[in-house]
């Protein structure tokens, strides 16, 4: 990897490839961000993960953008937290979406939960939302500045899996903006373009000006 320039630099605190290049694409048109390069964290060293303790997902997105920068010793980190969010069951599982049948990321056990705690609710009472929060967080002498965009994308949960694309609840999550379709039925540009990450990453770039 080339030298990094501190000054020109936003370290994102992914490791997904596909994210990183979402993040720099859409907050790269922003002014504000003019001739910034986008790095991922995992590119600049094997760092440990923070302990996501919040309790929202901008509280965990902040945890994470915070210590890139620690880790990092760079002026500004951008990171992301997302979830599900299901009317009838509360608002779960929200910020424990990866982890919510005990293990984290498995997607199989989250599903079959998902679809055990939502049995017998009729389709009416089956509103859900995928939400997203992302924080940039800049460092000067001057101390720290924390800006953050919020997105969601509005759906219900169908009574069983279908597509094989995207990851995590998307073969449950039928959406609004696309009726009849499930999100793991959308190709990752189809996604992209209506995602709770993309609005987030709408808002900010608004909030950036």
């Amino acid at each position: 990897m080339n030298a990094i320039d501190a000054a020109h630099t936003v370290v994102v605190a992914t490791g997904n490839a596909h994210k990183l290049a979402e993040i720099e694409d859409i907050l790269g048109r922003a002014p504000a961000m003019a001739g910034m390069r986008f790095v991922a964290l995992g590119e600049l060293g094997d760092y440990p993960d923070p302990e996501e303790n919040g309790k929202t997902f901008f509280d965990n997105a902040l945890i994470k953008a915070r210590a890139a920068l620690d880790e990092t010793g760079l002026a500004m980190a951008v990171a992301d937290d997302s979830g599900l969010m299901v009317d009838a069951l509360g608002g779960a599982p929200g910020i424990y979406s990866a982890r919510w049948a005990g293990e984290h990321g498995n997607d199989e056990a989250n599903n079959d939960k998902l679809l055990a705690q939502m049995a017998g609710i009729p389709n009416e009472e089956r509103t859900a939302r995928f939400h997203s929060s992302v924080v940039l967080v800049t460092r000067d002498e001057d101390g720290e500045e924390i800006l953050a965009g919020e997105g969601d994308c509005e759906g219900v949960i169908a009574h069983d899996r279908r597509g094989t694309n995207g990851f995590g609840y998307d073969p449950l999550f039928e959406l609004l903006d696309v009726p009849g379709k499930r999100m793991a039925e959308l190709t990752p540009d189809e996604k992209n373009a209506i995602s709770h990450r993309r609005r987030a990453l709408d808002d900010l770039v608004r909030k950036l000006g």
